[in-house]
């Protein structure tokens, strides 16, 4: 039977292990999930083929990136579908075309800048484009810092430093831009987004959520942004009830419209460690999960040749 999930206007059917790979060949972890502006699907991955594509029916297309990418972590399509490359793994940020060849990159390979020094990179994790084209990077693992780029790849500014307070960051994981300039910055482990405005000027910020990972927005200005909420990381609150792993949808005021999987624990799981999101032209939601690293986090690592369930698409049901 079909796996039906949300309410209201927002129900979804869920495909688990969605997108067909070539025989033989394992995602390992999916870090992050693109889509263009056809509906192909760029799924980023932790195995020997970094990003592997296909088109909206799960059917695969060609792959890319062996031996470029080290860890991978972070992906955004830009309006142009040009694919910004987070690797949290060698410090880079890379622009690439749909087809793999790469256009530009930021930072130097395996030399990461020192920790908590505020330069950039130190275990770098997302991207977003301003309307402008200005290039944000959230800094990451090793900094708690948004560096702002111009097109070109000048850096033009940074902010943020290491702390709970508002403009204070504890894991920038994840970052997007709104088309009025503003800047939504997923701060995991203080559980709550940041919004600031072009200037790096804190302006709001949002709670009500577990450990925010994955994050993108539709467009226009009645856009949604979906949040991919790791949920517990500790072996003591594992199975406590509310707070995930689960995707919600919120809209730019802040107000939660839907929390989906098992937020409420009344359900079987649907997700392990919603890590990367994105969303078709339909309204259909694709996670990426990383569970390998996840269920290690938790004291219970899954064995190498154990298969792990990696990427599931969410259909919009009418």
């Amino acid at each position: 039977m079909p796996i039906i999930i949300g309410d209201g206007a927002y129900r979804y059917e869920v495909i688990e292990n969605w997108g067909r790979l070539p025989l033989g060949w394992r995602y390992g972890e999916v870090a992050a999930v693109g889509v263009d502006s056809k509906d192909n699907v760029y799924v980023f991955t932790r195995s020997e083929h970094p990003m592997i594509v296909f088109d909206r029916e799960g059917n695969f297309l060609r792959s890319w990136g062996e031996g470029l990418f080290k860890r991978a972590h972070g992906i955004h399509v830009a309006p142009d579908d040009t694919l910004w490359c987070t690797d949290d793994g060698d410090h880079t940020v890379r622009q690439m075309t749909t087809e793999g060849k790469m256009l530009l990159e930021i930072g130097i390979p395996g030399r990461p800048a020192p920790y908590m020094s505020g330069d950039p990179f130190h275990r770098c994790t997302h991207t977003a484009l301003s309307p402008q084209g200005d290039l944000y990077v959230a800094d990451g693992y090793g900094n708690a810092r948004v560096h702002k780029y111009d097109p070109s790849g000048k850096l033009l500014f940074s902010w943020g430093e290491p702390g709970t307070d508002p403009g204070e960051f504890n894991i920038v994981h994840n970052i997007c831009c709104d088309e009025d300039g503003w800047v939504y910055v997923a701060d995991r482990e203080n559980h709550r987004i940041q919004v600031f405005n072009g200037k790096g000027q804190f302006e709001t910020q949002w709670h009500n959520m577990h450990r925010p990972c994955g994050l993108c927005m539709t467009r226009g200005k009645n856009a949604l942004i979906c949040i991919g909420e790791a949920g517990p990381s500790m072996t003591v609150n594992v199975n406590s009830p509310g707070i995930g792993p689960s995707v919600s949808l919120w809209t730019l005021k802040g107000e939660r419209i839907t929390r989906v999987g098992n937020a409420t624990r009344t359900a079987p799981s649907q997700f392990t460690s919603p890590h990367g999101i994105a969303m078709d032209s339909r309204g259909d939601i694709y996670v990426g999960e990383v569970a390998r690293t996840a269920m290690k986090n938790k004291g219970s690592p899954i064995p190498d040749d154990q298969d792990i369930r990696c990427l599931q698409k969410l259909v919009k049901l009418a």
